[in-house]
């Protein structure tokens, strides 16, 4: 085990450039610009819109690396996808946007890796919690019985047809 460097950047998904200051700290280190860039424009493809954290832990005698993706807060992903600046200060009194059902199952799978959930709905409950602390509805509805309904099995056909994409998540 040789000397460990990490390199940190930020980048947006999807969109990481073989430019500086990331190309300089990739050259510094030994390591393929083009290929390296590639790869984490792979791994942050599905965060397109955001900002992401990257770490690049490098091996500086071998130039093996690996590359760690930090998503972002699910926070961020809701206010996204509502077009919102911010939570509400009043979630139960003052509502900023709502979503459809399927949005917040998109959402549980972009954040799979970040949550302890091992299952789609136990993730999507989850989502459902966050959205209802910053003053989400979703399909209308106050997130709370949205979750009820989701735990009677009313969604159980929407979530099929994304339990294939939950398990390569």
């Amino acid at each position: 085990m040789g000397m460990i460097r990490v390199i940190n950047v930020k980048v947006k998904g999807g969109e990481a450039s073989p430019a500086p200051p990331l190309s300089d700290s990739l050259k510094k280190v030994g390591l393929d610009v083009e290929k390296v860039v590639e790869e984490i424009n792979k791994l942050t493809e599905r965060y397109k819109g955001f900002e992401v954290q990257v770490k690049i832990i490098v091996d500086e005698d071998t130039k093996e690396y690996e590359i760690e993706v930090k998503p972002p807060t699910t926070t961020e992903l809701l206010l996204k996808a509502v077009g919102a600046k911010e939570p509400s200060g009043d979630p139960m009194h003052q509502k900023i946007g709502d979503l459809p059902f399927e949005k917040i199952v998109e959402i549980a799978i972009m954040k799979k890796p970040a949550l302890t959930a091992k299952t789609l709905k136990a993730a999507v409950k989850t989502i459902l919690g966050s959205a209802r602390s910053i003053g989400i509805t979703v399909d209308g509805k106050d997130p709370k019985q949205v979750t009820r309904e989701v735990e009677e099995g009313v969604y159980d056909a929407v979530l099929s047809k994304y339990e294939e994409e939950w398990e390569k998540a």
